[in-house]
């Protein structure tokens, strides 16, 4: 795909959709809105979900992970490298979780 310059990217849009419009955001790029409408001036970013925690399911799912990574240590291999990933990959999922319960012990309100 080669670039093509400002002038011809703007008459694409107006060619391509004349219900559209260009418009000026305050603080952002400008935006392509129909006719009639206005843009979306701020985004919460709660509202596409990724301030959100999996709860109590996922603290819970987490610890199953721990343990089941520790299982990995039974078995056949002979070298121990790999035992030392496996154990430092479980204390570090063990880790967290000590830390996000710190965090939910001392959190104005904790979930």
């Amino acid at each position: 795909m080669r670039p093509v310059s400002e002038q011809t990217h703007r008459d694409r849009i107006t060619t391509d959709n004349p219900d559209t419009e260009r418009v000026d955001q305050p603080g952002r790029e400008e935006g392509v809105v129909r006719h009639g409408s206005h843009p979306v001036e701020h985004e919460r970013p709660e509202e596409w979900g990724w301030h959100g925690e999996t709860g109590r399911a996922g603290r819970i799912g987490a610890w199953i992970a721990a343990l089941v990574t520790l299982t990995y240590l039974v078995g056949n291999h002979e070298g121990r490298v790999e035992d030392f990933w496996v154990v430092g990959i479980a204390l570090g999922i063990v880790l967290m979780l000590l830390l996000d319960i710190r965090r939910r012990k001392n959190a104005w309100r904790a979930k």
